[in-house]
């Protein structure tokens, strides 16, 4: 036994574990793997839960008292209160479309024509398709395409848990990268924000009108009736984005190296100028060349541009009107309809504005490389060094939650929000109640008016005036009983 040396002891230490194991005697191993597969919290103050996901997520997102998330081949709903599973299934793609009240989940396989509408709570199958080929998913609408031919398409609107129609419209044709779920519409570009997912506020309400490109020309689609209310080709030198209820012709042209825009508002209904601004660049070309590659940046119904003295702008789409006109040095971080935050010149601070009035609702020290991002129920703002995730009251700068993390914010909700680091995700409660989601000005026009809604006002004429000049006193579409 003397020769046995350091190795053959250990040899012979683990022989006499392996056979205790064996016999039921004791048995460390599952002690020992759990050990090692502890899973620190991924936040301070912890979050009310965590989970360990098969893969990385594609999407995360809040559907009622359920968690819809996503990955490459499969999609798997999660209790919100507690993050237990409740049912998986294999998908290629899922999105949400619904309000808080009547979410539903749509699946699909890449190449495959045809969708599934799922409840988010059991997965049962409420609703299938066998022929579409992309899937459009909205807070209070789901839209669907299908093609007899490369040339013979019909658009078809669903309330998100109907099982009839809405309307049908005829598109001679989709894009070649229409398909599966939320292919690109011809409307704004979101600001990004690092750790900060950007499907962070889930679905938004269906526009006023929707632009489809096909073959090279633009299809325009007014939501509350389906009717096309324009086919137009853009010129050479042009882009179009349908925002705020309004066709953006935006023309660039290379003058002294440097790209000169003009941007014309039509109302398609008349095809008539409504606003024209000109010397506003909105960011849709990246080169002197003046090739316009990219949307105008903006959220629903407001768009950014940057003045020749290089400032920011946010634009009412509907208007024209200049609802914020950032400072020298200032830098927008993000905006929605409502308000807009950005970081001062000293690059210290965010600053939370309400647009169209000349107002600070409240500020807060920036921290290093901050990013930001505005859903229905809270502000996001991240920083590094050190790593924070803070959430807001987007009215009035009040905290909501501050966590110690260099977690992802994944999906926020009327209460809490998903963060997520690798394949851990969790569950973090906003402290105080959490924030009155703001009216709903975005969604579908009175088709008998022809009213669109304008962002931060009464909108447009057909809007009624007992909504409130907000329409804080008019029902979400998105949250209806079903």
């Amino acid at each position: 036994m003397k020769g046995l040396g350091v190795r053959g002891w250990l040899l012979l230490g683990l022989v006499t574990v392996v056979l205790l194991a064996a016999t039921g005697v004791w048995n460390p191993f599952p002690a020992i793997w759990d050990w090692v597969d502890r899973r620190q919290p991924i936040s301070d103050p912890d979050v009310v839960w965590q989970q360990r996901i098969g893969g990385t997520p594609k999407s995360v997102t809040i559907a009622g008292d359920t968690v819809v998330i996503e990955q490459r081949t499969r999609v798997e709903a999660r209790s919100l209160a507690t993050g237990t599973q409740l049912w998986e299934r294999k998908a290629d793609w899922a999105a949400v479309a619904g309000g808080t009240r009547d979410p539903v989940v749509a699946v699909g396989k890449l190449l495959v024509k045809g969708y599934e509408l799922l409840d988010p709570t059991t997965g049962v199958v409420r609703r299938r398709d066998d022929d579409a080929v992309a899937v459009w998913t909205y807070r209070n609408m789901l839209l669907d395409a299908h093609c007899v031919e490369p040339t013979d398409c019909t658009l078809t609107a669903w309330d998100p848990r109907g099982t009839r129609p809405l309307w049908t419209a005829f598109l001679p044709g989709v894009s070649t990268g229409l398909f599966a779920d939320n292919p690109n519409l011809l409307g704004t570009r979101r600001l990004t924000a690092p750790r900060i997912d950007g499907g962070v506020a889930g679905p938004e309400s269906v526009p006023p009108l929707l632009g489809f490109p096909v073959d090279g020309r633009v299809h325009v689609v007014d939501t509350a009736t389906g009717r096309v209310v324009q086919n137009v080709e853009p010129g050479r030198d042009e882009r179009l984005a349908v925002i705020g209820g309004r066709m953006l012709r935006i023309h660039a042209v290379s003058r002294d190296g440097t790209c000169q825009f003009v941007i014309s508002a039509r109302d398609p209904a008349t095809g008539q100028e409504a606003w024209r601004k000109a010397g506003v660049n909105p960011r849709t070309a990246d080169s002197a060349g003046c090739a316009q590659r990219e949307d105008p940046q903006g959220a629903r119904n407001v768009l950014i541009g940057v003045a020749p003295d290089g400032r920011e702008a946010v634009i009412d789409g509907y208007d024209g009107r200049l609802l914020l006109v950032d400072a020298e040095g200032e830098k927008l971080l993000a905006v929605d309809d409502r308000y807009a935050l950005v970081r001062t010149a000293d690059k210290n601070t965010v600053v939370g504005r309400e647009l169209g009035v000349d107002q600070v609702r409240w500020n807060r020290p920036a921290g290093d490389r901050p990013g930001a991002a505005l859903t229905p129920y809270a502000a996001i703002l991240t920083q590094d060094k050190p790593n924070r995730l803070v959430a807001l009251d987007p009215r009035t700068g009040r905290e909501l939650v501050v966590l110690r993390t260099s977690a992802n914010a994944l999906a926020v909700g009327p209460d809490g929000m998903i963060i997520g680091e690798g394949r851990e995700i969790g569950y973090v409660r906003f402290g105080g109640g959490g924030v009155e989601p703001p009216p709903d000005d975005g969604g579908v026009p009175d088709p008998d008016t022809g009213g669109v809604p304008g962002p931060n006002t009464g909108g447009g004429p057909g809007d009624q005036p007992d909504c409130g000049p907000k329409r804080e006193l008019c029902p979400d579409p998105g949250d209806k009983d079903s």
